[in-house]
């Protein structure tokens, strides 16, 4: 029976992150109320606070929801190229749940926002991720790591901005072949393209 009660919790928490992460990316954090987030989810309201305490805590869920989301996207591969990971990312900005970190970006830039320390933490997440996939022999000389990477997660953000607000003139196929031209090459790229 216990089994059970813990199934049906891991289940309605799962639901309301799932109706939470589509509202918010729709309509906004402050838009986005505990009765449009239970109707969604066809759960009562007061299953909210009692799964995450409050709104901010159901949004940390949300964030660290679909971070994993997009970490999950982004194994970690010997010898993998810089290129290789932000690939993937090209194509997560296609999800339609990916909508969801352009808007919290415009709320979370706000003088006060209740969102801005959530949000850096993603960033911070996503540049670590981003950082452990770039080999440091790849970059040229003189071209810090850290400053490379910070480089790389603000392209990927820009264009992903970009696409949300006009997507017929943001060609993603240009940009990722661009992306691939771009980006240093890894000791040993040219006979691993060879061998493909």
């Amino acid at each position: 029976m216990a089994t059970r009660r813990i199934e049906r919790t891991q289940e309605s928490r799962r639901v309301l992150v799932t109706a939470a992460a589509e509202l918010f990316a729709e309509k906004g954090y402050r838009q986005t109320s505990f009765v449009d987030i239970a109707d969604k989810a066809g759960i009562s309201r007061g299953s909210i606070p009692w799964h995450f305490g409050n709104k901010l805590g159901l949004l940390e869920a949300v964030v660290d929801d679909q971070l994993q989301a997009v970490l999950a996207g982004l194994p970690p591969r010997q010898g993998e190229l810089p290129g290789d990971s932000l690939d993937q990312v090209v194509d997560f900005i296609r999800l339609p749940a990916a909508r969801l970190f352009i808007t919290l970006l415009a709320e979370a830039v706000e003088v006060g926002s209740p969102i801005r320390e959530h949000y850096a933490r993603l960033h911070a997440m996503l540049r670590q991720a981003v950082r452990a996939r770039i080999p440091a022999e790849s970059l040229p000389p003189g071209v810090a790591c850290e400053a490379f990477t910070v480089l790389l997660v603000g392209a990927v953000i820009g264009v992903h901005a970009q696409w949300r607000v006009a997507p017929e003139a943001v060609d993603l196929e240009a940009v990722r072949a661009t992306i691939r031209a771009l980006l240093p090459a890894a000791p040993g790229r040219d006979d691993r393209e060879r061998e493909v």
